[in-house]
C-alpha cells in the first residue's frame, strides 16, 4: 500500500475526530454568516431609522458573533493533536519499515541524507495536515457562510458576487497540478544541489589533487542553475495564482458598486443591503480567498509533495532483481571485508556453513570484527569480496519482504518505541495472536517484566525510558522469539542480563529451531552453542568448544583468562 493510501486509511479512521472539526466549524462560520445581515440590520432598522441604541445592539450582537467564532477556533486547536500526531507515528513507523527492507545499504554506508530527507518529509505531512485541518477548513467554510449570506440579503447580490468566486476557486483548482510539479521540481533541485555540493566539498582533497577543479565546478554550477530555473518556474506559476484570487476577490466587489446606485435608487435593494453585500465580500470573502490561497498554495504542495517524496523511498529496492530463498540454510564463501582500502581485513577468506538447528557462538577481543560479522550474514554490510548465501540467494538480493520475515538480527543497544508492550513485541511479528506474544515473552524470561508492565495493553515509553537496560533487552529477545524468522542474529543482545538471564533467553532462542548466531558477550555461550566461531586477528578457527579447546592456543587461553584457572 503506498504512503497516500496509508495517509488517507489513518484520517479515515479519526472520524470522530473530524466530527468534531465539522462542528467547530458551524461555530467559527457564524461571524463570517451573520456578518452583512447584522450591518444590514444596524443600518436600515438602527442608524438609518434614527434608532442609534438599536443599531449599536445590533453591532454587538455582530462583536458576540465573532466571540463565539474564537471559541470554535479554541476547540479546534485542543483537538488538532488527536487526530496530527498519531498520523506522525503511523508515517515514523511505516518509514522506518520500509527503510528495514531496504536490501543494501548505500555506497559509502548509511544514507544519512535520506534519513534527513525522510524525517524532514514527515514533520511536512503533519504540519501541513494541521494547517489544512485548521486553516483550509475554517477559510472554506468562511467563503460558503459569506455566500449564503449575501444571498440571504438578495439574490441579485448574489449573482454578483458568487460567479467570480467560484470562478476564481475553480482556476485555482486547474492550477494545483502545474503547481504541485513545480514545487517538486523545486524540492529536487535543492536536493541535487546540495549533493552536488556536499560531494565536491567532501572530496576536495581529491579535486585539487586530480586538477579536476573546472569540472568540479562545472557540476556544481550546472545544479545550481537548474535549481534556479525550477525557482523561476515556481515564481511564475505562483503569480498566476495571486492574480486569479486578486481577480476573485476584487471582481465582486466592483459588479456590486456598479448595480448598487441603480437597484438603491428603484428601491430594489436598501443601503444596509449593499454595505452588507460589501462588508461580506471585503471582510470576509476577500481574506478567506487570499488565505486559502496561502494554506492550499502552499501547506497542499508541500503535503503532496512530501508524500509522494516519502512514497519514493523504497523503489530503488523494489526496482532491484530480488530472490526468494528456498530455505533458511546459510553458505559463506571467501567471505572478506575490512574499513577503509588500506586497512587489514577483519575477516579473510570465511567459510561457513549454517543449517536449520544450527547454534554458532562467535568469540574474540573487542574490535576484531564481530559485529562486521553479524551485518555481513544479515545484508547490512555488503562484504569486499566473497558471498554470503541465504537459501542459494545472496543476501543482498534477497526479496524484502521475505529477508524481513526470514531474518532478525537485534543489536546490543534495544530499540524501543512509544507505544504498548503489545505493539513492541509483535513489530517483528505484525498480527501474531496475544498468546504467542506472552509464549515469548514468558520463555525468555521476560513474563514477569510483562506483568509489572500492565501486560500486553501496558504502555512503553520512547526508546523504554523508565526501564532498565536489561528489562529493555528482555523484550528485544521476547520480540524476535515471536517473529516467524528462522535465521536469528544477536549481537551481544544479552549483554546487560547476568548470567543466568543470558543463559535461559539463548536456549529459548536455539529451541525455537531454525539458526541461531550469538555474538557472545560472555565465554559461557561458548558453552551453550554446538559450533564455536573464534575471531583473534591471527586465526579463524570453527569448531566445537571441546574441540577448540584441544585444537587452538588462543581459544584456551582465552577460557583460562574467563574462567580465572
Amino acid at each position: 500500500m503506498s504512503v497516500a493510501a496509508d495517509y488517507r486509511r489513518h484520517l479515515l479512521r479519526h472520524r470522530r475526530g473530524a466530527a468534531v472539526l465539522l462542528a467547530c466549524s458551524a461555530l467559527e462560520a457564524a461571524p463570517a454568516l451573520c456578518s452583512g445581515a447584522f450591518v444590514r440590520a444596524a443600518v436600515d432598522h438602527g442608524f438609518a431609522a434614527g434608532r442609534i441604541d438599536l443599531g449599536a445592539a445590533w453591532l454587538l450582537a455582530f462583536a458576540a458573533t465573532a466571540v463565539l467564532g474564537a471559541a470554535g477556533s479554541r476547540i479546534v486547536w485542543s483537538r488538532l493533536g488527536a487526530i496530527v500526531e498519531p498520523l506522525r507515528d503511523a508515517l515514523v513507523r511505516r518509514v522506518v519499515r520500509d527503510v528495514l527492507h531496504e536490501t543494501a545499504q548505500p555506497r559509502g554506508g548509511p544514507d544519512a541524507a535520506g534519513i534527513a530527507r525522510t524525517t524532514q518529509h514527515v514533520e511536512v505531512v503533519r504540519d501541513a495536515t494541521a494547517g489544512l485541518l485548521v486553516q483550509g477548513r475554517s477559510l472554506l467554510v468562511a467563503v460558503l457562510a459569506a455566500l449564503a449570506g449575501v444571498g440571504a440579503l438578495d439574490p441579485v447580490l448574489l449573482w454578483a458576487v458568487a460567479p467570480p468566486v467560484l470562478l476564481a476557486l475553480l482556476a485555482f483548482g486547474a492550477l494545483l497540478p502545474a503547481l504541485a510539479r513545480g514545487q517538486r521540481g523545486v524540492a529536487l533541485a535543492d536536493e541535487r544541489a546540495a549533493g552536488e555540493a556536499g560531494a565536491v566539498l567532501a572530496g576536495m582533497r581529491d579535486v585539487v589533487a586530480c586538477g579536476a577543479q573546472r569540472e568540479a565546478l562545472a557540476s556544481v554550477r550546472t545544479a545550481v542553475d537548474a535549481q534556479a530555473r525550477a525557482a523561476a518556474r515556481m515564481a511564475t506559476a505562483t503569480a498566476l495564482r495571486t492574480l486569479v484570487i486578486g481577480i476573485g476577490g476584487l471582481l465582486p466587489v466592483l459588479l456590486v458598486l456598479l448595480a448598487a446606485p441603480s437597484a438603491v435608487a428603484s428601491g430594489r435593494l436598501s443601503a444596509g443591503a449593499v454595505l452588507g453585500a460589501l462588508v461580506y465580500v471585503t471582510g470576509t470573502v476577500q481574506p478567506a480567498l487570499h488565505g486559502l490561497a496561502a494554506a492550499t498554495g502552499s501547506v497542499l504542495l508541500r503535503l503532496l509533495v512530501a508524500l509522494h517524496r516519502l512514497g519514493e523511498i523504497r523503489p530503488a529496492a523494489e526496482e532491484r532483481p530480488a530472490g526468494v530463498a528456498a530455505g533458511a540454510d546459510v553458505e559463506v564463501r571467501g567471505l572478506t571485508h575490512r574499513w577503509g582500502e588500506h586497512a587489514e581485513p577483519v575477516l579473510r577468506g570465511l567459510d561457513l556453513d549454517l543449517r536449520p538447528g544450527d547454534h554458532l557462538a562467535v568469540i574474540g577481543p573487542s574490535g576484531i570484527g564481530k559485529s562486521t560479522l553479524a551485518g555481513l550474514l544479515t545484508g547490512t554490510t555488503a562484504p569486499l569480496s566473497g558471498s554470503v548465501r541465504v537459501g542459494g540467494v545472496p543476501v543482498g538480493e534477497l526479496d524484502p519482504a521475505q529477508r524481513h520475515r526470514l531474518i532478525a538480527f537485534t543489536p546490543q543497544e534495544t530499540y524501543l518505541f512509544a507505544g504498548t508492550v503489545r505493539e513492541n513485541l509483535a513489530l517483528l511479528a505484525a498480527g501474531a495472536p496475544d498468546e504467542r506474544l506472552r509464549t515469548a515473552a514468558e520463555e525468555v524470561g521476560a513474563g514477569e517484566l510483562v506483568r509489572e508492565l500492565g501486560g500486553l495493553d501496558g504502555p512503553v515509553r520512547h526508546g523504554g525510558a523508565g526501564l532498565s537496560a536489561g528489562q529493555r533487552q528482555l523484550l528485544a529477545l521476547a520480540r524476535v522469539h515471536a517473529s516467524p524468522a528462522r535465521i536469528v542474529v544477536l549481537d551481544e543482545a544479552a549483554a546487560h542480563l547476568d548470567g543466568p538471564a543470558e543463559a535461559r533467553a539463548e536456549r529459548a532462542l536455539a529451541a525455537r529451531g531454525g539458526v541461531l548466531v550469538v555474538i557472545a558477550h560472555r565465554l559461557a555461550s561458548a558453552h551453550r552453542a554446538n559450533r564455536v566461531l573464534l575471531l583473534d586477528g591471527r586465526e579463524t578457527r570453527l569448531g566445537t568448544h571441546r574441540d577448540l579447546l584441544a585444537e587452538s592456543a588462543s581459544y584456551a587461553e582465552l577460557m583460562r583468562a574467563w574462567s580465572g584457572t
